[in-house]
């Protein structure tokens, strides 16, 4: 029997020593910005295309609004000039045993951005609150 790839569908979020349920983790990447440079002297008439400073996106997490779980606003209000909790947070995708088989973990994150669900007086879905956060890094550990 061949080797499948895993579903994006089966990964928990862990910060604070809390394990935390999503319906949606996005924005897991970076990006190395390069460094263009020549020396008049150069036999080659391009530059040399060195590494740079690595830019992390933000990630945006997604998940139901559950009653009396204020997680996300009580550490968005964390937050004043120059100051807020930060926190590492680990996001790892399961295989079918709930192993993780890849670790993404963000160094000193914290939230920059929460917004509640759109609220529709005909409405027929779960209301879903979102969370953006910025960090210093990210490290990518397979198992």
């Amino acid at each position: 029997m061949g080797k499948y790839p895993l579903p994006v569908s089966h990964f928990l979020v862990e910060w604070g020593g809390n394990s935390v349920g999503f319906t949606e983790v996005s924005g897991l990447s970076q990006e190395v910005e390069i460094i263009e440079y020549r020396e008049g002297s150069s036999p080659v008439h391009s530059p040399v295309k060195m590494p740079g400073q690595v830019k992390y996106s933000n990630v945006t997490l997604k998940r139901g609004i559950i009653k009396g779980d204020n997680d996300f606003f009580n550490w968005i209000n964390t937050v004043q000039l120059n100051q807020v909790e930060r926190r590492d947070v680990s996001i790892k995708l399961l295989n079918e045993a709930h192993e993780p088989v890849r670790i993404w973990k963000l160094k000193n994150a914290w939230p920059c951005k929460v917004s509640a669900a759109d609220l529709k007086a005909d409405g027929n879905e779960i209301a879903i609150e979102t969370m953006e956060l910025v960090h210093e890094g990210l490290v990518i550990e397979t198992v």
